[in-house]
């Protein structure tokens, strides 16, 4: 009896996602030519290769092939499946003009810390409730994606060494909204994932130096640095 429910619900989902991508009201998207898009951490556009936390590229040769629903673009993503994309979608909806950038969606969605300031103190506050529901779907996402060799697995390894794992997926979380954003503000856009690998190929030889030196000194050693030859 229950499964018979499950399925009629999920037929009944379906038929009202069709419904609706018929005439989708999108926001900002661009319908011309292939474009690339990246979204960096504080969910502003900026161009490839400058630490952005995921790339968003439109394939015309892929899209040429075969159309793909909002539900199986959103299924790209790493950590997603039909059914968490399905929920998503009822907690957001497809209208991202409500949501004028992606810093707008995070904050109603009760991703981003708050700054608490007592005279001229100042400290971080929990992010807030939000709607349980939407953070209920993308917890899972963001923990089912932080197994993944990819960015968003990679960033949740980055953070939750200095972080700590709450707030590791807190992030992932806010990176996959934000990428909900970007999908359901244009239609033609798919998502690309960097890769693993991607700020260990970007950062540069200075930084890293600087950074095993500071890992080194916290552990207690003196590191003095030999010019090189």
């Amino acid at each position: 009896m229950l499964s018979a429910h499950i399925g009629a619900l999920t037929t009944r989902i379906e038929q009202l996602l069709a419904a609706m991508t018929d005439e989708p009201t999108q926001s900002g998207g661009s319908t011309g030519g292939p474009t690339n898009i990246d979204a960096c951490k504080t969910g502003q556009h900026r161009s490839t290769g400058t630490g952005s936390a995921f790339s968003t590229e439109v394939n015309a040769d892929t899209l040429a092939q075969r159309h793909l629903t909002l539900i199986e673009r959103l299924d790209e993503i790493p950590g997603i499946g039909p059914q968490t994309a399905e929920a998503i979608l009822a907690e957001i909806g497809f209208d991202m003009t409500r949501f004028p950038t992606t810093a707008h969606l995070v904050s109603w969605a009760k991703l981003c810390p708050r700054t608490i300031q007592s005279g001229l103190k100042q400290r971080v506050g929990k992010s807030g409730t939000g709607n349980p529901y939407l953070k209920g779907a993308l917890g899972e996402a963001a923990n089912a994606a932080a197994k993944t060799n990819t960015f968003l697995g990679e960033r949740y390894r980055r953070i939750v060494k200095r972080r700590g794992r709450p707030k590791a997926l807190v992030a992932v979380a806010r990176s996959i909204l934000v990428i909900v954003w970007h999908l359901l503000a244009d239609p033609i856009t798919r998502f690309h994932d960097l890769g693993s690998d991607y700020h260990a190929t970007r950062i540069t030889t200075e930084r890293r130096v600087r950074g095993h030196i500071a890992q080194l000194t916290a552990l207690g050693y003196h590191v003095t640095v030999q010019p090189a030859a």
